[in-house]
């Protein structure tokens, strides 16, 4: 089959003929017909993540069809059109991950091939409504997102939440998922075209980050005090900018990061944090039950996850390099169609 392997560090993908692999007891082998590309990626070839080795196909997303089934496996999962669920060994509490929690793409080759063997316990049933293309830009993004806004937060339709960082593939689709859930979604974003397209997704509005006075134009913009701050707070930065969400988080608000894209936190005022009374959560990727939970929702709400390219699988470096300049607004995705 024919795969984009990293097989060494700092160099680009080399699209190569490998062994396909086969089905062992308790497997599927999913002929994929999309990826999708996260920032992971980009991390491990540069070197940036725990735990690299190399050689190693890349890729945590992916929407495919069963086209084997090992030892202990129905066949009812023959010829299915599946996502898989990225997010694999998480263990025994759901309040965290345990000792043997890995995602797919590392250590396991991931799906950056035509072709991926996985356990049939993370396959979902692609939902009907999405393509091959859109489907694979669901797991992982949506599956942090869904952690993030349900479990750590515990959103309630008509709070009132800000996201920053539109443009995002966790981002645009923690958007999507709060405008599913009847939350009034607001944004943040470096760019003012990015702000717009999410308007037209369904946020209320939104503000550019580059401009100092963000964090009081966005309460201008969203008429606090009169109608209140933010109920919920969804970060990927963090970094010095943090401490403005602070101020734009409302008594008794929930802040929820994902990523520290910025850096550290700093400058953060405690007493603003205590009288507050404000709750800030850490999150990151998610169980079985949360994945089937997200994947029941985007197919009952009919949610479509922003695709913003699509590149075929032999181009996968160069797009790792769209990806590394960070223009994009949704998700980068590779056909793996013959």
């Amino acid at each position: 089959m024919k795969a984009a392997v990293l097989e060494t560090l700092h160099q680009p993908l080399v699209y190569k003929d490998v062994p396909k692999p086969t089905a062992g007891k308790g497997e599927v082998l999913v002929k994929l017909k999309a990826a999708a590309l996260n920032h992971r990626d980009v991390w491990i070839q540069k070197g940036l993540y725990p735990g690299i080795k190399v050689p190693q196909i890349l890729g945590s997303d992916g929407a495919g069809v069963v086209e084997e089934v090992g030892e202990g496996v129905s066949d009812y999962w023959l010829e299915k059109e599946v996502i898989i669920n990225p997010s694999q060994n998480w263990g025994d509490n759901p309040a965290y991950y345990g000792k043997d929690y890995k995602m797919l793409g590392l250590p396991d080759d991931g799906t950056f091939a035509e072709y991926v063997k996985v356990e049939a316990r993370y396959l979902a049933i692609k939902p009907s409504h999405l393509t091959f293309e859109q489907a694979a830009a669901l797991p992982l993004a949506g599956l942090t997102a869904w952690r993030a806004l349900m479990s750590r937060v515990g959103l309630k339709e008509g709070e009132r939440v800000l996201i920053t960082g539109a443009g995002g593939g966790v981002a645009l689709i923690a958007a999507q998922l709060a405008v599913a859930m009847g939350a009034e979604v607001w944004v943040t974003s470096g760019s003012d075209e990015k702000i717009q397209k999410s308007v037209a997704m369904g946020a209320r509005g939104g503000v550019n980050y580059r401009t100092p006075t963000w964090y009081r134009d966005l309460l201008v913009k969203a008429q606090a005090p009169k109608t209140g701050y933010f109920d919920v707070i969804i970060d990927s930065a963090g970094g010095p900018g943090f401490a403005r969400l602070i101020d734009v988080a409302a008594p008794g608000g929930r802040i929820c990061f994902y990523g520290g894209t910025t850096g550290n936190i700093m400058d953060v005022v405690p007493a603003k944090v205590f009288f507050k009374q404000l709750n800030i959560y850490g999150s990151t990727m998610g169980t079985e039950q949360e994945f089937a939970d997200m994947t029941l929702f985007v197919e009952e709400k009919e949610v479509v996850p922003v695709v913003d390219v699509v590149f075929p699988l032999s181009q996968a470096e160069e797009a790792l390099r769209y990806m590394d300049a960070g223009q994009q607004f949704g998700k980068i995705v590779l056909s793996v169609e013959e």
